[in-house]
């Protein structure tokens, strides 16, 4: 189900264009308009759920096919070998700023300092 309002479901329902890298029936990844290192990619459920914090059990096994996906995803932009980096933010204070379950592929160059 969408949410009207939401820009990653208007993404995902290519309303707004975007430079998609991969889809499949249950998730779509695609270039971060904002890189923070060379590969910067979103991997998004097509279904609309806002936070981790709304995670039902059902839906428990989407984010192991999101971690499967983001492995093939490194694999393409040959990182895998080099590191890559899997970020999922929870909430404004870990700095969720689009409201719609998400993960961060990162990657393609070193990254500073520890995550904490």
């Amino acid at each position: 189900m969408a949410d009207a309002n939401c820009l990653f479901c208007k993404i995902v329902e290519k309303q707004i264009p975007s430079s998609i890298v991969y889809e499949d029936d249950h998730v779509v990844a695609f270039k971060d308009i904002s890189p923070q290192v060379p590969v910067h990619l979103l991997i998004v459920p097509r279904v609309h759920i806002a936070s981790l914090n709304d995670l039902t059990p059902v839906q428990s096994t989407l984010l192991g096919h999101i971690a499967l996906v983001a492995k093939e995803l490194a694999k393409t932009a040959e990182i895998d070998e080099s590191g890559w980096r899997l970020v999922m933010n929870c909430g404004p204070h870990a700095g969720q700023t689009v409201f719609h379950l998400h993960m961060h592929l990162l990657g393609g160059a070193p990254m500073a300092g520890k995550m904490v």
